[in-house]
C-alpha cells in the first residue's frame, strides 16, 4: 500500500533500551525549520543487538504492496513492541497492472525473490503469530490470486488479500499514537503504489484510549483507485512539467469528490483542531528534503510536523528538480525518482480539498498496525484468562 518504506531493513545497532515516550501532542517545530522536531511516541523500540538473548514470543507482519515487499518481526515490550528484524525491498509488483490488468512476469519474479528472503527470516525467528497480507496489486490483477497460490506452493508463505477497509483500519492503528492529544479529529492518508487510503477520525464523541481501538473512531473512509505507480503510468513521472503536475492533481481531485462527508470534514477543519497524518514514502521524502538530510534518517522524520508553508516550499523545490538530480538525491534515489512527483500530486489534491494547517509525518503504517492488533488481541486474551482463573479460585 505505502509507496515507499523507509524503515530499517534489519535490526538496529542501538542499545537495547526502550524508545523515548515523549507525548504525541508535542507542538509543531518553528516555521524557520531550525529546531529539531520533538520525538514522536512510537510503539517500536530499538531493536535488540542480540535478539536470541531475550526471551518472549515473536510476532511478524508482512505487507506485499504494489511497489514494496516489507516484513517486520518484533516482540512485545511494555505497551508497544521491540523490533527484532525486518526486510524491505522495492519490487514494483503492480508495474503495468493499471494498463494490462495482470501482474507481469518480471514483476512476479522480483517479488518471488523478495518473498524467499522473507521466508528465510520467518524460519529463523519462528514467530508465534503472524499476519501476511497483500494489497492493491493482488486485489486488482486478474492473476493476483493465482500468483499468491504459486507463492504458497513454491515458497510456503500464505498471503491474505485484504479488502480496502481493512487496509485503512490497519494503517490507522499503526499511526494512531501520532495523533495530537488535543486534536478533535485527524485525516490520515496513506499514498500507495496502486491505491491510496484516507480515513477521517472524529473524536468529538470521545477518543479511544487504546491504540488498537483507534479505528473505531473512523467516521468516513475512502480507498482511491490511484497510487504513485498508476499515476506515473498514466501521466509519466520523469519529466513532470507544472502543467502535467496540475493534470495529475485534477485527476486525483475527481476521485476525492466521492468522499462521504467531504463538506462536513472541511467545516470541521475550519472550526476545530484537526490535522493531517501522512504515511507514505512521498511524505517521508518531503520531510527529508525539508530537513536537509544528507541521508534518510527515520528517527528525525517519523513524527515530524510540517506546516502548510513548509510543504508548499518543499514541493516547489522538488518540482524544479531535474530527474537526474532526483535520482542522485539520497532521500529519493533511483527507485523512487519517477514516483515521488506523482505522490506529491496525490498529497496536493488532499491538501487542496481539506486545507489543514499542519501535517504529521509517519514512517510507520500497515506492518505496525498488524503487530499492534495481534499483540493487543493476545494481551486481551491473557487478561481474560487471568480473570477467569482468579474467579474460579474465589479470588
Amino acid at each position: 500500500m505505502t509507496d515507499s518504506d523507509r524503515s530499517a531493513a534489519g535490526p538496529s545497532s542501538a542499545p537495547d533500551v526502550p524508545a523515548n515516550r515523549a507525548s504525541a501532542s508535542s507542538r509543531a517545530p518553528e516555521r524557520d525549520g531550525g529546531r529539531r522536531p520533538p520525538p514522536a511516541t512510537d510503539k517500536r523500540t530499538n531493536a535488540a543487538p542480540n535478539p536470541r538473548r531475550h526471551r518472549g514470543p515473536l510476532y511478524a507482519a508482512l505487507d506485499l504492496g504494489t511497489n514494496n515487499c516489507r516484513l517486520l518481526i518484533a516482540r512485545p515490550h511494555d505497551h508497544g513492541f521491540r523490533v527484532v528484524d525486518g526486510f524491505t525491498r522495492i519490487v514494483r509488483l503492480g508495474e503495468g497492472v493499471s494498463v494490462t490488468g495482470r501482474l507481469g512476469d518480471a514483476a512476479m519474479e522480483r517479488t518471488m525473490e523478495a518473498l524467499r528472503q522473507c521466508r528465510i527470516k520467518l524460519r529463523e525467528h519462528q514467530p508465534v503469530r503472524m499476519r501476511l497480507i497483500a494489497t492493491e496489486a493482488c486485489r486488482a490483477a486478474e492473476n493476483g490470486p493465482a500468483f499468491l497460490e504459486r507463492v504458497k506452493t513454491e515458497i510456503g508463505i500464505d498471503l491474505e488479500i485484504v479488502d480496502r477497509r481493512t487496509e485503512a483500519e490497519l494503517a490507522v492503528t499503526g499511526c494512531a499514537d501520532l495523533i495530537e492529544n488535543g486534536a478533535q479529529g485527524a485525516l490520515m492518508f496513506d499514498i500507495g503504489g496502486g491505491s491510496s487510503e484516507l480515513a477521517w477520525l472524529d473524536f468529538r464523541g470521545g477518543r479511544p484510549r487504546a491504540q488498537g481501538r483507534m479505528a473505531a473512531s473512523i467516521r468516513s473512509w475512502q480507498s482511491l483507485p490511484v497510487g504513485v505507480v498508476s499515476i506515473a503510468e498514466k501521466f509519466g513521472g520523469v519529466d513532470v512539467t507544472p502543467e502535467v503536475f496540475e493534470a495529475m492533481v485534477s485527476h486525483v481531485s475527481e476521485h476525492l469528490r466521492q468522499f462521504r462527508g467531504r463538506e462536513k470534514l472541511r467545516q470541521m477543519i475550519a472550526s476545530h483542531p484537526v490535522h493531517l497524518i501522512g504515511t507514505s514514502g512521498t511524505v517521508t521524502t518531503l520531510a527529508g528534503l525539508h530537513l536537509g538530510l544528507e541521508r534518510y534518517e527515520r528517527q528525525k522524520v517519523d513524527g515530524l510536523w510540517m506546516g502548510r508553508a513548509e510543504v508548499d516550499q518543499t514541493m516547489k523545490v522538488l518540482l524544479a528538480m531535474p530527474f537526474e538530480r532526483r535520482m542522485a538525491h539520497a532521500c529519493i534515489g533511483r527507485d523512487r525518482a519517477d514516483l515521488v512527483l506523482p505522490g506529491c500530486a496525490i498529497f496536493e489534491a488532499i491538501r487542496r480539498e481539506w486545507p489543514a494547517e499542519r501535517v504529521r509525518v509517519a514512517d510507520r503504517g500497515l506492518r505496525e498496525g498488524i503487530l499492534i492488533s495481534l499483540m493487543d488481541a493476545d494481551r486481551a486474551q491473557q487478561r481474560a484468562s487471568n480473570y477467569s482463573r482468579r474467579t474460579s479460585h474465589g479470588g
